[in-house]
Parts: C-alpha cells; sequence; structure tokens
C-alpha cells in the first residue's frame, strides 16, 4: 500500500510540473503574441526621458517573451540593448516631446567601453540644447562616469559618491586543481599568453602583472580625463581625492565640485518641473527607455534599397553553429557570406565584443572576411573586447574602430588538456588501465600524462597556429611577421596602446563605424540591417525551458559576482582544441 501511494504521490507531482511547464509556455506565447501587436506608444510634450542602466547592456535588445520573470520570483531579468539604448538617445535629440534626460543612476554594471558609447551618446545630445540632470542616494564610479556629462549632478543628502581609483582583481584555480589532484597540461606561446596562469599560477606572473597594471591605468585614466573635462577639475586634483578617499561624506562631493548640490527625490521632482516648465503640483511626464523604444519619430530620409549590414559577434568563439550568445564559427560565417552575396549591402560592420576561444572558428570567419573585403567594404567596431580571437576575424577589415577603453591585442595561442586520472585514483578510488593498437592511440587522453614527444606535437601544432594568426594580422595591418611578433605574445592592449602601435585606427562606437562604412562605400542614404537574424519567440520559449540555459540562469541569479568562478571553470571543461583567448578574466572593483 505504501508504495501504490508513493507511485500515485510521484505520479501528481509530475503531472503538476508538467501542467505549470505547459501553462509557462502558453503565458509567454499569449505575451509574445500581443506584444507583437502591440500599438505605437505616444507621449505627451513636455516630456523627460529616464535611464535606468542598472542591469548590464547587452550588444543587442532581445525579445525576450519572459522578460521581467526571474527563476526565483518576478524580478526583472531583462537586458537592455546597446543598439537601442544609443537609437533612443539619439531619437530623443530629434523629438519635440522631449525636453531633458534624466539619469536615475546607482550602479552600472557593465564594461567601460560599453560606457563609453552611452556617454558619448549623451554628449552628443546635448548638443541639442535640451538638459541632462543627475541624481542617485549612491554613485558607482562607473555610474558617476555617466552622470559626469549632466549639466546638474545632485546628490542624497545621506548618500555616497564611490571614487578609489580601479582596482582589479584576477582568479588562480592552481589551488583547486591541486586539492582535487587534477594536472592542467598547458602548452602556450607568448611569454604574455596568461589564459592559462589561472590554472598553473597562484598569483600573476611579472610579464602579466605589466600587461594587467597598463590596462588598468588606461581605464582609470580615461576616465578621469573624462570627469575632468566636464566637471572642469584638474586630473590631479581627481587622483587626489580618490588617493587619500576624500569624499567621505555627500558634502564632500559638494565641496570638491564633484557633485553642484545635494537632494531629496523630491527636490528633484521639483527641478524637473521647472525644468520643463510645468505647475509645482502637475504631473511629471516621463518615459522610460523601454517605453521610448516603442515611440515614432520621423527621419528625414530618402527611400532607399542600399543597407549597411551590421554583423553582431560577442561571447566566446565556439566551433560549429553556437548560438545568440557566443560567435558560432558556422552560423558568424554563414551570415557574413550572407551579406557578402546581397546585392544591396554595399558594405558590412563587423561588431565584436569578444575575448576570443577556438582558434579553428576564427579562422572559418576571417576567410568569409577577407572574401567579404574584395567586394565591399568591411569595418571592425570594438565593443568592452576584442582580443585573441576576437581580433583574429577582424584583423582583415579595411578599418578598426574601438574605444580608447576597449581591451585589444592578445595575438597568442595556447592549449589545455587536462589529466583527470589521479582525481579519479586519488579521490574516488577509480584506476584505468590501458591498451592500444599504436604507440599514441592515447594521444589527447584526459586520464594519462601526455608523453614528451605528444607534448612536442602539440608544441608545434601551437607554433603553426601562431605563425598563421601573425601572418593575418601582419597582411590586414600592412605590417611585418616581425612587427606583429614584437606586440603580440599573447599580450593585451588598452585602446589608445592598441592605436598607438597600429592595431587600431581610431577611436569611436557602433555608430562611427557605420558612418566610415558608408563613406567607403560612397553611399549617403542607406538602411541600417542588423544580423544574424534573432530567433522567433516561440524558439525563444522553448530555449528558456532547456537544461543548459535553466541552470546557467539560475546559477548567475543565486550566485551573483561569485557566478564568474564557476563560469571560468566550465569554459575550462567546455575547449576543445587550440585556442586564441583572451590571457585574463579581470573583475574591476
Amino acid at each position: 500500500m505504501k508504495q501504490f501511494f508513493k507511485f500515485v504521490f510521484a505520479s501528481m507531482v509530475g503531472f503538476i510540473l508538467a501542467y505549470l511547464l505547459f501553462i509557462f509556455i502558453v503565458i509567454g506565447i499569449v505575451g509574445a503574441l500581443v506584444s507583437s501587436t502591440q500599438k505605437e506608444t505616444t507621449i505627451d510634450s513636455k516630456s523627460v526621458l529616464v535611464l535606468k542602466l542598472d542591469a548590464p547592456i547587452a550588444e543587442r535588445s532581445v525579445e525576450d517573451p519572459f522578460a521581467g520573470m526571474s527563476f526565483s520570483g518576478m524580478g526583472n531579468m531583462k537586458e537592455l540593448g546597446l543598439d537601442d539604448i544609443l537609437k533612443n538617445i539619439e531619437k530623443a535629440g530629434r523629438d519635440e516631446n522631449i525636453k531633458g534626460i534624466y539619469l536615475d543612476l546607482g550602479d552600472c554594471p557593465s564594461g567601460m567601453a560599453t560606457l563609453e558609447d552611452v556617454r558619448n551618446a549623451l554628449l552628443d545630445f546635448k548638443k541639442t540644447g535640451k538638459f541632462i540632470i543627475s541624481y542617485s542616494e549612491v554613485y558607482s564610479q562607473k555610474a558617476y562616469y555617466l552622470a559626469s556629462v549632466a549639466d546638474k549632478i545632485y546628490l542624497n543628502p545621506e548618500g555616497e559618491l564611490m571614487l578609489k581609483g580601479i582596482a582589479g582583481e584576477l582568479v588562480f584555480f592552481k589551488g583547486t586543481l591541486e586539492k582535487l589532484s587534477i594536472d592542467a597540461q598547458i602548452i602556450r606561446h607568448g611569454k604574455y599568453k596568461a589564459a592559462v596562469e589561472p590554472f598553473m599560477l597562484d598569483k600573476m606572473s611579472p610579464e602579466n602583472r605589466i600587461q594587467t597594471q597598463a590596462y588598468v591605468d588606461a581605464l582609470w585614466n580615461q576616465m578621469v580625463k573624462g570627469i575632468a573635462e566636464s566637471r572642469k577639475i584638474s586630473p590631479d586634483e581627481i587622483n587626489s581625492m580618490a588617493d587619500k578617499l576624500m569624499i567621505e561624506r555627500a558634502k564632500d562631493a559638494v565641496d570638491r565640485k564633484l557633485v553642484d548640490s545635494l537632494s531629496y527625490k523630491d527636490g528633484i521632482l521639483e527641478v524637473l518641473r521647472k525644468k520643463l516648465g510645468i505647475a509645482k503640483d502637475a504631473t511629471i511626464n516621463s518615459v522610460a527607455l523601454d517605453k521610448y523604444n516603442d515611440v515614432y519619430v520621423a527621419e528625414k530620409k530618402e527611400s532607399t534599397s542600399d543597407k549597411i549590414a551590421v554583423v553582431y559577434a560577442y561571447g566566446d568563439v565556439v566551433d560549429g553553429e553556437g548560438d545568440q550568445n557566443n560567435i558560432g564559427g558556422e552560423r558568424i560565417s554563414r551570415t557574413i557570406r550572407k551579406a557578402r552575396l546581397d546585392k544591396n549591402v554595399k558594405a558590412i560592420v563587423l561588431r565584436i565584443n569578444s575575448g576570443g576561444g577556438s582558434a579553428l572558428a576564427s579562422e572559418v570567419i576571417l576567410r568569409e572576411v577577407l572574401l567579404a573585403r574584395q567586394t565591399k567594404p568591411v569595418v571592425a567596431s570594438f565593443g568592452d573586447v576584442a582580443a585573441s580571437g576576437g581580433y583574429y576575424i577582424a584583423c582583415a577589415a579595411n578599418t578598426i574602430i574601438a574605444q580608447p577603453n576597449t581591451i585589444t591585442g592578445s595575438i597568442g595561442v595556447l592549449g589545455i588538456i587536462p589529466n583527470f586520472g589521479r582525481m579519479m585514483k586519488d579521490k574516488l578510488g577509480i584506476t584505468l588501465d590501458l591498451i592500444k593498437t599504436n604507440e599514441n592511440s592515447d594521444y589527447f587522453s584526459t586520464t594519462h600524462l601526455l608523453s614528451d614527444y605528444q607534448r612536442a606535437v602539440i608544441t608545434r601544432s601551437i607554433e603553426q597556429v601562431y605563425a598563421t594568426f601573425v601572418n593575418h594580422v601582419a597582411e590586414g595591418r600592412k605590417m611585418t611577421f616581425a612587427q606583429v611578433d614584437s606586440i603580440g605574445q599573447g599580450r593585451v592592449w588598452s585602446g589608445i596602446d592598441a592605436k598607438n602601435i597600429g592595431l587600431v585606427d581610431s577611436f569611436g562606437g557602433l555608430e562611427k563605424a557605420i558612418e566610415t562604412a558608408a563613406v567607403l562605400a560612397k553611399i549617403k542614404n542607406y538602411k541600417v540591417s542588423r544580423l544574424p537574424e534573432m530567433k522567433d519567440r516561440f524558439t525563444q520559449i522553448i530555449e528558456k525551458f532547456s537544461g543548459d540555459y535553466k541552470e546557467d540562469a539560475m546559477m548567475k541569479e543565486y550566485l551573483g559576482d561569485q557566478y564568474v568562478y564557476i563560469k571560468k571553470l566550465k569554459t575550462l571543461k567546455n575547449m576543445q582544441g587550440i585556442q586564441a583567448r583572451m590571457p585574463f578574466e579581470i573583475v574591476l572593483q
């Protein structure tokens, strides 16, 4: 009888879970259908656009049928796309109903180059003569960097403004591997190729410390320069404030001219009413960024069939098809080929935000870039990072545009073959015995150590891939092999340094890259086509319930900042073949 009730209970639980899953799918489908038939949003005159950038900014907006839902509750998981943020800020400048922008800032958990794009868009908005004001209870350094463009900056009287400089923290797993009895067999080319250091050292090598310090210094100097120019404060003063932690209280921020005034939220609402020219008790017409995306503002453009194709390549470079969160060699090369063969596409912009990955997939994508360049201009636009494999796929472009704080370069390759044999024996009591038909039948085994001969074979392969990488860069950048090798060796550079050594042509964001592509293609009137095409909503709904997506989303949500450590180990597990990968993942504080 107990077994009977146990069986019935299990069946009931299974039925309930299946029913709930069905309900979620139906809700997603209905939501997708409703949102697809939504009418154009209209706004009132004398409105203010509200920017609240407290979620990571993705390269592209994703029409997520489950936006607003999380695995632990009903929290908002929606990621704003940089493409739509920039489009909406520019549109607000032309919109007669938008009188200004209100920056509601706290933390801005996005990369520095991404924030540089947003900041430059805000600077362009100011040229229209409209106002920008900023308010926060707590300004992080990134948030304040954005806020510094505002006409007036306000801070809560009991609030906080962080100004301390940038600290970079690298994570090392050598001790973890030792505890687990895992041997990380590493072959690399380049004295700066530090992607493998987390698995073989417990701290930075001298070479890695040099490049990391240089990059962090470049990030901070760019931030200091922007704040100094906007707030009319000398860089030396800003550095002194950071060195001595002078901004202890909100009043200190006012005294040091970092903030214009202290105010509570009700005071900010009064400021907005005055800016909008409305009565003291009048309702403020405000529109959030995501809602403003549905507002139509006419552009003065003639009808044309000419297009500039923007091909987005972000995430790890992986072999095969990949997905929307990485750079699949097959998917991205096919997309470039499609744009190359489209007679209406007059130029291609390759938008890259990647620390690299598979060297073979990078080569597959580069081949299509080379073919495309024979028929139409190709412009590479770098986001937060375009290093190693990310730089590999860009090096043949007609011109390369980055932000001053983009991390790039890292021309080098590596291979990691983990040996789990010792772990299985020491930790699990599992032993393995081996038979083979040929001397090296166990080549690339993950349960035995490499022989000296096998290590030599892999080393030769690494050297060959490195030589190919360097030759591609030399040809694309019109440099000699020796010149590229001298700045290669796996070293990473900031955008500023990369421009000085010839790896980058000019500074700017995606919009500048599109404008540059139009100039090279000799067209003035054009449409922008964004590729690859996003998956349909039904496919997204199904993928939301797939094992990999759900597992990653839940771990990210529950682990928060600690998720980066799990992600790093998971990346190691999924590495296949020779890697052209950025030498480190740095956590900035």
